[in-house]
């Protein structure tokens, strides 16, 4: 039989919601456009949630980045937050580069009980290549992506934690996030009820694991799983050396790179020319890929750029004209991104597109 759910001090229920007791417990679903790969959902009580990372750790060949999510905006910290979405605005999310999973924990293990008990806080751990992840997120659900959702099943049933057909979420009920600098002393775990108010603050202590995992803030506008085999697929194209710059790169990260150069176009790209067309290649490589591999993959891929694609065709200007393009033998689609420059140039591009003759024809 399952547990009784434990939530953590940030998250608070409202009283006058439904008498249903909430449980621990977990389910699974089949992730769209993946083969054989899934998400698990599970709800956990804060006490299994250290020994919860710990073990999902060991899955890892050595290597993972940690996700941190949190707002650096104190005026969503300062009060009760209710969890409408149409109030809340959106959180930070911030990548570490990989590093060896053992000492992402380490790192860790000062922090956890704060990352589990704050209300406006997320926290994982993910290997793109091995087709893992791990999320606990602010609204205290786990969320786990696998090809091998078997091992994960055993993996939760060990921990505690058993199958739900009927699973209910914390988001299920009416509740509000609290800070842990929101809640009086005596309601706070003994562990942290003992800590000073700065090391309470969720800016501090998130900026203090930013500065720690050297952490980068990434785009959540872009959102895929790749499975191992998809991964492994995509590495045996790569490995034919078209993209020597681009060698050692994640291919997940160049999806995302493209997303992020996309969006920054699009509030005002303040590189030079030789970094804007060094954007491109990204999305050259990209294509590379699309025009080279299997049917289902490349569909996939293609529906995950769809957006910036359509983002970036959207900013394009004097589209009769091209950069001229670097030579890729085989590919077959016309590469938009060539025909034009986007509308919002920087000094900088600006002056080297003055330079290179751009604008006098």
């Amino acid at each position: 039989m399952s547990e009784q759910f434990q939530s953590p001090v940030g998250l608070r229920r409202w009283c006058t919601d439904s008498e249903k007791v909430p449980l621990e417990g977990y389910d699974l679903a089949l992730l769209e456009d993946c083969e054989n790969a899934y998400r698990l959902t599970a709800v956990a009580s804060t006490e299994k949630i250290p020994q919860l990372v710990r073990s999902f750790s060991r899955y890892f060949p050595g290597e993972a980045f940690c996700i941190l999510e949190y707002y650096p905006d104190p005026e969503v910290l300062t009060s009760t937050c209710q969890d409408s979405a149409d109030k809340r605005p959106a959180p930070e999310v911030y990548y570490s580069p990989y590093l060896p999973a053992e000492e992402i924990l380490q790192v860790l293990a000062p922090y956890l009980d704060r990352l589990i008990h704050d209300g406006f806080v997320g926290f994982g751990l993910a290997n793109n290549r091995a087709g893992l992840e791990m999320f606990y997120s602010e609204e205290k659900v786990l969320t786990f992506f696998t090809d091998n959702h078997l091992r994960l099943c055993d993996f939760l049933t060990c921990n505690g934690i058993s199958y739900s057909s009927d699973l209910s979420l914390p988001t299920d009920y009416g509740h509000d996030h609290v800070s842990l600098l929101g809640l009086p002393r005596k309601e706070l775990p003994a562990s942290l009820a003992a800590m000073c108010d700065s090391d309470l603050d969720s800016l501090n202590f998130c900026h203090e694991l930013v500065e720690l995992l050297d952490m980068y803030p990434v785009e959540e506008g872009l959102s895929f799983f790749l499975t191992r085999k998809e991964q492994s697929q995509v590495t045996d194209i790569l490995e034919q050396n078209l993209f020597d710059d681009m060698a050692g790169n994640e291919f997940g990260g160049l999806l995302l790179d493209w997303s992020d150069f996309v969006s920054e176009c699009e509030n005002g790209f303040d590189g030079d020319l030789e970094e804007y067309r060094q954007a491109l290649k990204i999305r050259d490589c990209i294509q590379y890929v699309i025009e080279a591999a299997p049917s289902e993959l490349a569909g996939k891929i293609e529906k995950i750029v769809a957006e910036p694609d359509s983002g970036f065709r959207n900013i394009l200007t004097d589209r009769r004209k091209r950069l001229d393009p670097p030579s890729l033998p085989g590919l077959r689609q016309e590469r938009f991104w060539y025909h034009g420059v986007v509308r919002n140039q920087g000094t900088v591009l600006r002056r080297d597109l003055i330079r290179k003759g751009w604008f006098s024809s």
